[in-house]
């Protein structure tokens, strides 16, 4: 049974709608998630877009009021600024309240402020999903092949991820390039890719960039590596397409 959880933060228009994205996302196989607001706005475009670049889905989030969730059962209530955590502090009822404290990224309207914020949230979001394995007795991530496989069987999903192996990190306007497809269609196959654990994200200024995770098993990297040797025309044109292209972002590989 899924343990339910709650974000609020005042607005509910950035950080704790980021919350609630990234840990259905992370997740959603454990946990039912919601946000609210105590005095809730509207999503703010600048979230939305972050989350969108990173390949996080947003259809479906929207602005609540905390009065229409707090008489639920929640199993977790997590405020994300101080001024929502001393309003919430019998919200949810037995529920383990915890408190957590995010600048508000909407002030400054910059979006590697909004940036920074989604990043910080989803580490603090793996370090509570660990201790929930941990509590629960779960067993650590590991790769199922029918869904690898499944992630893999859409010639544009692997003539992606084949790219990404070549070229150790790559962009999504890269990826759109190479692949010559629209933004919001390369975001959706790398949002599969990452939901089926190949994928990691970085970001570096602006940019987001996708590599190979680096908790690949050794079955799998043998398979990417033999699809890559047996067949080297794969992904020649999508090469060619890369390497046409100007004004490609700098990645730093540290």
């Amino acid at each position: 049974m899924k343990r339910r959880v709650l974000f609020v933060c005042t607005a509910n228009s950035a950080r704790s709608l980021m919350a609630e994205a990234l840990l259905r996302d992370m997740a959603g196989d454990q946990f039912e998630v919601a946000s609210a607001g105590t005095r809730p706005d509207r999503p703010h475009p600048m979230a939305l877009q972050v989350l969108e670049e990173a390949g996080y889905a947003t259809a479906g989030l929207e602005s609540k009021a905390l009065a229409d969730l707090e008489q639920e059962h929640w199993d977790y209530v997590i405020t994300l600024c101080e001024k929502a955590a001393s309003e919430c502090r019998n919200v949810g009822g037995p529920a383990q309240q915890i408190a957590w404290d995010f600048p508000d990224p909407v002030p400054s309207g910059r979006h590697a402020t909004f940036a920074l914020t989604l990043k910080e949230i989803r580490e603090r979001l793996g370090l509570f999903t660990l201790v929930h394995r941990k509590q629960t007795g779960m067993k650590p991530e590991h790769f199922d092949p029918v869904a690898v496989f499944k992630a893999l069987g859409d010639e544009l999903r692997l003539a992606a991820l084949m790219l990404i192996r070549e070229q150790k990190k790559l962009c999504v306007c890269e990826l759109t390039e190479a692949l010559d497809i629209p933004q919001p269609k390369a975001s959706r196959h790398l949002a599969t890719l990452r939901d089926a654990g190949l994928l990691d994200t970085e970001r570096q200024g602006q940019w987001v960039f996708y590599s190979l995770s680096p908790r690949l098993p050794h079955w799998l990297l043998r398979v990417l590596d033999e699809t890559a040797e047996g067949n080297p025309t794969l992904i020649r044109t999508e090469l060619e397409r890369l390497a046409a292209m100007t004004d490609r972002p700098v990645v730093r590989f540290i």
